[in-house]
């Protein structure tokens, strides 16, 4: 039985009406199940697309990662990093000082992305399409509402993204460097729906915790990986030295069932096309 074999049981097992899963190398898809170009909602999966968009724009000079943004002593780093100090909710107040504390919040990539729009006097739904979407061809994906979960994409592009992260052609390799660097180190928090992790390491808009015990994505992805899970039931994972990233879409929100299907699933992945 191959990996991507244990999606066909997902239905009865957990109740999983339609998944579709793809297995991603630098020059694009070498393993798939499901329908692709189905569209599924990828929750907080957008986060790292909305990242992207706003290192290009970085490495475009419409801002600085040091330039400050969100509230007071607060910096487009920390807001990229959930250090700003805001709380989850969009309508969350600010709870702690700047760089003091790693709390993961929809309300500091909403923050960012209002940041970019007024810097840079271009909508931000409209420049993620123009810096990220069209040039990488991803014709099934868009962003209706927060930039911090309400993009919608199919899995054929999220596996196009992903080639890309592998193999970045929008990004210079060394603000890929940043991207995938631990920021803030040290500071621990909270992981949604899965529990504290001390540290709860981050890079600029990825998570890094990849390879920990009580990972969503199992023990075998190594710790050099980066990505996301949404709450939909989505999630992306990248990693450099494997040259290998996974893509899954659900639509059946994230849950007891997740944190059961997916660490096997990515063990079995990295067992399949990993190093040997």
């Amino acid at each position: 039985m191959t990996a991507l074999d244990q999606v066909a049981g997902w239905q009865e097992t957990w109740g999983v009406p339609h998944a579709a899963v793809a297995v991603v190398r630098p020059d694009g898809v070498v393993a798939r199940t499901g329908d692709l170009d189905v569209p599924f909602h990828l929750a907080s999966v957008t986060k790292v697309f909305t990242a992207y968009a706003v290192l290009i724009g970085v490495e475009e000079g419409a801002l600085g990662l040091d330039d400050a943004a969100g509230p007071p002593g607060a910096t487009v780093r920390h807001l990229l990093a959930h250090t700003a100090g805001y709380a989850f909710e969009s309508d969350a107040a600010v709870v702690a000082r700047p760089g003091t504390r790693r709390i993961y919040s929809n309300r500091g990539i909403e923050e960012l992305a209002a940041h970019f729009t007024t810097v840079s006097g271009i909508p931000f739904a409209d420049y993620l399409a123009e810096a990220v979407l069209q040039p990488l061809g991803l014709a099934g994906t868009e962003l209706r509402g927060s930039p911090a979960f309400a993009g919608r994409s199919t899995a054929r592009d999220v596996a196009r993204f992903a080639s890309e992260l592998l193999a970045p052609t929008l990004l210079a390799p060394e603000t890929v460097k940043d991207l995938v660097t631990v920021q803030f180190p040290g500071l621990s928090g909270v992981l949604p729906g899965i529990g504290r992790f001390d540290p709860l390491d981050w890079g600029l808009g990825v998570e890094r915790n990849f390879g920990r015990p009580r990972h969503w994505a199992g023990e075998r992805v190594p710790g050099t990986a980066f990505g996301h899970f949404g709450g939909a039931g989505t999630f992306l994972w990248a990693d450099h030295g494997m040259s290998l990233g996974a893509v899954c879409l659900t639509d059946r929100d994230f849950g007891e069932w997740s944190l059961a299907a997916w660490p096997p699933l990515c063990d079995e992945i990295v067992a399949d096309f990993g190093p040997e």
